[in-house]
């Protein structure tokens, strides 16, 4: 049974879904103190919900906006512009959505539940990350029973983005005794089902607003029209893997080039306003090193933005990558977050002193943009994967 909601079904409008301006600005007017107060977005997500924005990607013909992965990638990017905890969170809410449009498309309808519980405005989290699980998705600590008529599913998981609104956990755990070897049960945990315990442990460097709590599960029984899939351990084939992979890090590229293009523009505001006795022509801007400074995050941001979008264009065209599909999908988040690290970085820089200051937009941003080095892949994975893709050997085991 689905869990309760405080709020109506949205009507939304099957279109683009543009978020109006007068909206982005309210986001970004309680960005800062959410922040500071460590606090959930509670009221940017009631705007989203009564917009049907999480329920952008649901197809047209189900009740959504129809948006595809490139177009909400954009939008992604966007919002995160003016509020980036809350658009990293909408991403672990939306990439739930997207694989079940992806399913959809291929002809199983196995996740439509999915797609009209998000039309309903249910919140969707991530239960993948453990402690002690460097491969998250493939592998578990979580451990999965079989019983009668489901699974029961006993471990923790933790960065689970919505912590306090989420009604549907998506996580995996590992059925260890199955017959023919390990097998990962991908399950959809109701928040309202027995044993289910969401901990407050989310006091953070950065992206405090999505309140990733941890989430314990004892014992907790997952009925099987609520399994999305049962796949060999290790296996990534499946289509609702691959989409798990696309998806997420596509539109956390998204986030984070969002993150460095809100710097660029502090930046270059910053520069043009800042005087100073010792240039004839008064402002910063006429510094040769802040014009270089500017010139290059720029350049980064251009290149990886290119590389972002000709990733989701590629994806949604249905063009044949074949493996390759592997590295382009790692090394195009990571190229994302390390490009904006590097122009918030140089940002800050530009600003000066007065950007390390509590309660400034670049402060802020700072230690945002730090965060998105520590989702799936981290760097050490994305250089394995990509590396092990290249070469050939990718899946052989043992690891190394």
């Amino acid at each position: 049974m689905m869990a309760a909601m405080t709020t109506m079904t949205a009507t939304i409008n099957p279109t683009r879904l543009e978020l109006p301006v007068e909206m982005l600005e309210r986001f970004r007017s309680r960005a800062g103190e959410l922040d500071g107060t460590n606090t959930y977005f509670h009221e940017d997500l009631a705007e989203l919900r009564e917009i049907g924005y999480l329920a952008a990607a649901v197809p047209l013909e189900f009740g959504g906006a129809g948006m595809s992965l490139s177009e909400l990638a954009a939008s992604q990017r966007r919002l995160a512009r003016y509020a980036p905890a809350t658009a990293l969170a909408m991403t672990m809410h939306s990439y739930w959505i997207g694989i079940a449009k992806e399913l959809e498309a291929a002809g199983d309808s196995s996740l439509r539940w999915i797609l009209d519980a998000a039309v309903d405005g249910h919140v969707f989290a991530a239960g993948h990350a453990e402690t002690g699980n460097d491969i998250p998705v493939l592998m578990a600590t979580c451990r999965a029973e079989r019983v009668e008529g489901g699974y029961r599913l006993t471990g923790r998981k933790q960065f689970g983005s919505n912590g306090p609104v989420w009604s549907w956990l998506g996580a995996h755990a590992i059925d260890a005794d199955a017959p023919g070897g390990p097998q990962i049960v991908h399950a959809f945990v109701d928040r309202n089902s027995p044993g289910v315990s969401v901990i407050e442990t989310w006091d953070t460097l950065g992206m405090r607003p999505t309140q990733s709590h941890d989430t314990v599960l004892d014992s907790v029984f997952v009925p099987d029209a609520r399994i999305g899939r049962v796949t060999p351990a290790g296996d990534g084939s499946d289509l609702f893997i691959v989409a798990m992979a696309i998806w997420p890090l596509a539109l956390m590229g998204a986030v984070y080039l969002g993150i460095a293009d809100r710097a660029l523009e502090l930046a270059v505001d910053g520069a043009r306003r800042k005087q100073s006795v010792a240039i004839p022509r008064g402002a910063y801007a006429y510094n040769p090193f802040v014009q270089h400074q500017v010139a290059e995050m720029y350049l980064e941001l251009d290149a990886a933005g290119a590389t972002l979008d000709r990733f989701v264009d590629d994806w949604v065209a249905g063009v044949d990558h074949g493996e390759e599909w592997v590295p382009k999908v790692y090394s195009t988040k990571w190229r994302c977050v390390e490009a904006a690290k590097q122009i918030v970085d140089v940002a800050l820089d530009v600003a000066g002193g007065g950007g390390m200051f509590k309660g400034n937009e670049l402060e802020r941003l700072y230690r945002d943009v730090r965060c998105g080095g520590f989702h799936p892949a981290n760097d050490a994975l994305t250089h394995e994967l990509v590396g092990k893709a290249v070469l050939g050997i990718l899946g052989e085991q043992p690891r190394w």
